[in-house]
């Protein structure tokens, strides 16, 4: 049985289509680089999540331990790491080739995934620029790598559709 390899290259498709999924990655990494923060700081001392301190959570590690064990493992955020990394990897090997499904599952998957996490911050006094500061930084340059690639990615789709 024969099997067929297929490489599209990324050379002669357009500036904006590899800046925009470069950006697309570079943010997408940043989101796995707050989960390493977070990571850090859940195994260390600091233990409570990057920009929450006394004045938002009146408790500290051994506190949470007495109160509920499970709840003390569970404090990480190292799902931002998985959707960061696999974000990542669909914005440079699919985004980056013109692959409009890439786009679409590179864009929805972190806006579910704020869309879930960010609200609940709010009413808990849990929003805090220290908190959030890097995922909104994180955000505002992976919208702008996803609307600097999205033009040239639906004229390629329109150029293929072509008779």
């Amino acid at each position: 049985m024969a099997t067929t390899t297929r490489s599209r290259t990324t050379t002669g498709l357009p500036k904006a289509l590899r800046t925009g999924s470069a950006l697309m990655a570079l943010a997408s990494l940043g989101f796995v680089g707050y989960a390493v923060i977070f990571f850090v700081r859940n195994f260390t001392g600091a233990f409570l999540e990057l920009g929450i301190g006394p004045s938002q959570v009146d408790v500290g590690r051994d506190e949470i331990r007495a109160f509920s064990n499970d709840l003390y493992h569970y404090v990480s955020h190292l799902h931002i790491a998985a959707t960061g990394l696999a974000t990542a990897s669909l914005a440079w090997f699919g985004v980056r080739r013109g692959e409009l499904w890439a786009y679409v599952t590179a864009v929805a998957a972190p806006v579910v995934g704020l869309a879930v996490a960010l609200p609940a911050h709010y009413p808990w006094g849990l929003a805090t620029i220290g908190h959030l500061g890097l995922i909104y930084l994180a955000t505002a340059v992976f919208v702008a790598g996803a609307g600097l690639a999205l033009k040239p990615l639906l004229s390629l789709r329109s150029a293929n559709d072509r008779p």
